[in-house]
């Protein structure tokens, strides 16, 4: 299994940096950074890690990327806040209260988990044939 974990600050430019980490990562794992694969954990990641960023305080979140032997990619944000998330219907005319409802769709499957202190949010996505790393 090939891992990859770093922290972010809690802030726009953090979840913007994990974002674009998850996706060279990826690349580096032989997913191709324009690929199906790449652009969709990449978007999932970016909302567990904009979640993060607007519902907790504190200084950081963790974020962790797993490849596993059955191309099953999993990517997971850890944050000091005990509260579990919450998929909620989007308020009309606005851009928020969809984040979840992304990772929903877009993920092969999704959860959460409480921590000590805290909780991990994390998506699952299992990569189509097409987008298999060469060799794979």
């Amino acid at each position: 299994m090939a891992d990859f974990s770093m922290r972010f600050t809690l802030t726009p430019r953090g979840a913007r940096l994990a974002r674009h980490l998850v996706a060279d990562q990826l690349e580096k794992w032989g997913y191709p950074f324009d690929g199906v694969t790449s652009e969709t954990l990449s978007l999932i990641t970016s909302e567990l890690a904009t979640n993060a960023v607007r519902h907790t305080s504190g200084d950081d979140f963790h974020l962790r990327l797993t490849a596993g032997a059955d191309h099953t990619l999993r990517v997971e944000v850890t944050d000091g806040s005990g509260q579990l998330p919450v998929k909620a219907a989007p308020t009309p005319g606005t851009e928020s209260s969809r984040g979840l409802l992304i990772v929903e769709a877009l993920a092969t499957r999704w959860g959460c988990h409480e921590t000590t202190p805290g909780k991990t949010v994390w998506a699952e996505l299992t990569a189509p044939e097409n987008q298999k790393p060469p060799g794979a």
